[in-house]
């Protein structure tokens, strides 16, 4: 088995060698990062500029762009094999709910989903890397079942995983769960630059607006670990008719 491993914060990040030390006996690993933390970078792929690999001491392979150049030049052409399964992570700070549409994390492990490859996302709910060990531990056992199982169902998944910064004593199970949702982020931060300009930062992320019992939000706050099988798929499916009627009343009669 081959696991092509990437991350959002970088070939150094302790989360990504946590993880990488956790599931290398269990496949052949390659991993493929970004040089520099690419957080909340989503689906970026860089088309205006040349993406450069370099190896590291410890093997590991970083590039200059985000996640999900990582993963598709990994899978491209640079790898010359098609690996069984993409992991990223482990982040650093929770990607729940409206996070997914965001994040660089879940970005490097759908790059992966959409060339027809199995993939899993991991992320602590907290940042720091508070208990990261157990994270890794759990981490492991999911890839170590999912790889159990076998990975030729008839279509590839993509899954997104939170583990709170607990440890391992105190971590509850999976919870299989749905995406919750945010409430807007938090007001722009300006500020003078040193040249007179005015410099904006975007806000932190806004608080649970949807935490009820059946989300990640809930099932993370209680202990446990989400597991949320996510799609790429957009169209709002129910309102196709509804749609369709309008933009006939739009064109007329005739």
């Amino acid at each position: 088995m081959k696991i092509l491993l990437s991350n959002d914060d970088g070939y150094q990040a302790p989360g990504l060698v946590a993880l990488h030390a956790a599931i290398r006996d269990l496949a052949e690993v390659e991993v493929v990062a970004p040089e520099h933390n690419n957080s909340a970078k989503s689906n970026a792929l860089t088309l205006h500029a040349p993406l450069y690999v370099q190896e590291a001491a410890n093997g590991f392979r970083y590039v200059n762009g985000t996640p999900a150049d990582c993963v598709h030049i990994a899978l491209t052409g640079m790898l010359g094999y098609r690996p069984d399964l993409v992991v990223s992570g482990i982040n650093n700070g929770a990607n729940m709910g409206d996070d997914t549409i965001y994040s660089g994390t879940v970005g490097a492990a759908m790059e992966g989903y959409l060339f027809g490859i199995p993939a899993i996302a991991f992320s602590q709910v907290e940042k720091g890397w508070g208990h990261l060990d157990a994270a890794a531990q759990k981490a492991r056992e999911l890839v170590q079942r999912v790889l159990a199982e076998g990975l030729d169902a008839p279509r590839p998944f993509l899954l997104n995983v939170n583990i709170p910064n607990r440890a391992a004593a105190e971590l509850g199970p999976f919870e299989v769960c749905r995406l919750g949702r945010r409430h807007a982020a938090e007001k722009v931060i300006s500020q003078p630059s040193p040249h007179g300009l005015t410099m904006y930062w975007i806000g932190g992320a806004g608080l649970p607006r949807d935490s009820a019992e059946g989300t990640d939000f809930h099932a993370t706050a209680n202990g446990r670990i989400s597991v949320t099988p996510l799609q790429v798929d957009l169209t709002e499916h129910a309102a196709l008719r509804d749609w369709s009627d309008r933009v006939g009343r739009f064109a007329g009669p005739g």
